[in-house]
């Protein structure tokens, strides 16, 4: 593994453990340096310093344009969705946009039955996808990475895994779209957002699902990572209301170490990132992960477990569609 990642990765420090219900988490430090400035996709939309139309009138539907008119990078998370234009799009990796600079970027579709326009350009839709809908789609951006150079998910799996969690929750979208299942499960959601607190200077958290570790992000700077907390909380509660087990356990420290150790032992490949910096994947039998580096300063971090029975399977189901494509 990079060096300068292992660091960050060993150099994150656990602050006093949270639990609400079959949810626990420990909020992350560190004392390493944030690197570069930058903004959230949130904010520069608000700000309507960040404009994410369709790659063109007929669209694109892996691709999405975003013009960056602020004199500041702007934060783009993986997983994170843009609703509006013709279709709901996720990002595919982590990107730091450059300021003052036109991207076109790498999405997968979250709303299956739609290509129509709703807007002409997309807006925040408050949403990051659920940790184990990221670790899917992560593997198989993986997958493309290593054999096609793109980072292209299986739009095929992704859709998939948007039905079963429709299914789970027993929601019901007339687009099959993603957001319409945290819609309708917000006042369940909700409980959990008031539950968990932001801690100054905080910059990531690590989080459990019945005493059992399942994933951890990590954003370099406290600020933006304050801004993300919901969105990022929002994402994992929604596996914590689905998940079948409810047990109550407490969250373990030395676990939570263990994990961050052997996130740090996952075998890494590097690629140039569609924005600034490099894009680092790592992959172990039970573990997925991805990094951005920017001028030798972590950005972002993103780990979670995955059983070895899944993992089998998704190669398997990888190799024989080879669908990174419409």
């Amino acid at each position: 593994m990079d060096t300068i990642i292992k660091d960050y990765l060993l150099g994150l420090k656990l602050e006093e453990s949270q639990r609400h219900k079959n949810m626990s988490l420990f909020p992350l430090m560190t004392p390493l340096d944030g690197g570069p400035d930058y903004t959230t996709l949130r904010d520069a939309l608000e700000k309507a310093l960040l404009n994410v139309t369709e790659v063109s009138s007929g669209g694109s539907v892996p691709e999405l344009k975003v013009i960056n008119t602020a004199d500041i990078s702007v934060l783009l998370l993986d997983g994170e969705e843009l609703a509006g234009a013709k279709q709901n799009r996720v990002l595919n990796t982590t990107i730091l946009i450059k300021e003052k600079s036109e991207t076109v970027i790498p999405v997968s579709c979250t709303e299956q039955r739609r290509w129509s326009y709703a807007s002409k350009a997309f807006h925040d839709s408050d949403t990051v996808m659920s940790p184990s809908l990221r670790s899917e789609k992560a593997r198989t951006v993986a997958t493309s990475l290593s054999s096609t150079g793109q980072y292209r998910s299986d739009q095929g799996t992704v859709w998939r895994k948007i039905d079963e969690m429709a299914a789970k929750a027993g929601t019901v979208s007339e687009t099959g779209a993603m957001k319409d299942t945290f819609v309708q499960k917000m006042a369940e959601l909700d409980e959990y957002l008031k539950a968990f607190r932001y801690i100054p200077t905080q910059k990531g958290l690590l989080v459990f699902f019945g005493g059992e570790p399942v994933g951890f992000d990590f954003v370099s700077k406290d600020r933006a990572f304050e801004l993300l907390h919901p969105k990022l909380l929002k994402s994992y509660a929604m596996e914590a209301v689905l998940e079948e087990k409810k047990s109550e356990a407490e969250p373990d420290r030395n676990r939570a170490e263990a994990f961050l150790k052997e996130a740090a032992d996952c075998e890494e490949k590097k690629y140039e990132s569609v924005g600034r910096g490099h894009d680092f994947r790592y992959e172990s039998k039970t573990m997925v992960g991805s990094a951005l580096a920017v001028d030798d300063k972590v950005v972002h971090m993103a780990f979670f477990r995955v059983g070895e029975a899944d993992k089998t399977g998704q190669i398997a189901r990888t190799r024989h569609r080879i669908k990174f494509r419409l």
